[in-house]
């Protein structure tokens, strides 16, 4: 067993910036094995997605780690660290905070916090999930992993209410907008029928690991769109930054 874990981390450090991908041979080499146990490891490994294997049959780090590095992330206290910046964030607007992260094709909320005298959303911190393309912290965690992609559409597009986009069209056009701008919404298009804006929370590396969200009542999140849009970015880019993620400015 413990030789079976030692290998796993081995050949996960094995890919690199500059070795992306890797052949079942090229592995082999590098852990001066014979290709065909190597070949049965690489094949268990695919099974439980660490790594994925493309049609030129190389294979790359699957969507698994980045899942767990999301996992890591929730096990730092980020009630600590997000805490404070969310306060800010919902004393000067009415409505609902979470983050969330990717968790099987769908969004997991690790933290929520709500403004005073605001219709109380039903979310569960650690239990409630929400298709990810239905919601505005989905998106973003779509937009920024693509190879979240898949599980989410293995899981179906359901539509959970007359705006949920079950396009992959639709919402691939949608994503490259969440890119360009940097946050994304989502207008009743899942079942709390809420507002939300969110914006990504990234780890020491870049790697958008989760969101920041406001939910509230349309009318109010509209009218007040641009300067919650700012805030919401300004909160999620702080919340990086006590994580660990830091920009240099040149």
């Amino acid at each position: 067993m413990i030789g079976s874990v030692a290998k796993l981390a081995t050949i996960i450090e094995l890919f690199t910036d500059d070795e992306p991908s890797l052949s079942n041979k090229e592995i082999a080499d590098k852990l001066n094995s014979p290709p065909s146990s190597t070949h049965h490891f690489l094949k268990a490994m695919c099974q439980e997605r660490i790594l994925i294997q493309g049609s030129d049959r190389r294979y790359r780090l699957g969507w698994k780690i980045l899942e767990w590095s999301n996992k890591v992330m929730y096990f730092q206290d980020i009630n600590a660290e997000a805490g404070p910046i969310i306060s800010q964030l919902l004393a000067r607007f009415k409505g609902t905070s979470h983050i969330g992260m990717f968790d099987d094709g769908k969004v997991r909320f690790v933290f929520k916090a709500m403004s005073p005298h605001v219709d109380v959303v039903p979310t569960l911190v650690g239990r409630t999930r929400f298709p990810a393309h239905a919601t505005s912290i989905g998106k973003v965690l779509l937009a920024y992993n693509k190879s979240f992609m898949a599980p989410m559409l293995a899981g179906g597009m359901l539509k959970a209410t007359p705006n949920t986009i079950v396009c992959i069209k639709t919402l691939e056009e949608e994503l490259a907008l969440v890119r360009e701008r940097g946050y994304a919404i989502s207008d009743g298009e899942n079942e709390t029928i809420t507002y939300g804006i969110a914006a990504p929370i990234k780890s020491y590396n870049g790697q958008v690991v989760a969101a920041l969200n406001l939910v509230g009542e349309k009318a109010y999140m509209e009218k007040e769109k641009r300067h919650i849009t700012q805030e919401v970015v300004r909160a999620a880019n702080l919340i990086s930054r006590e994580i660990g993620y830091m920009t240099i400015n040149y």
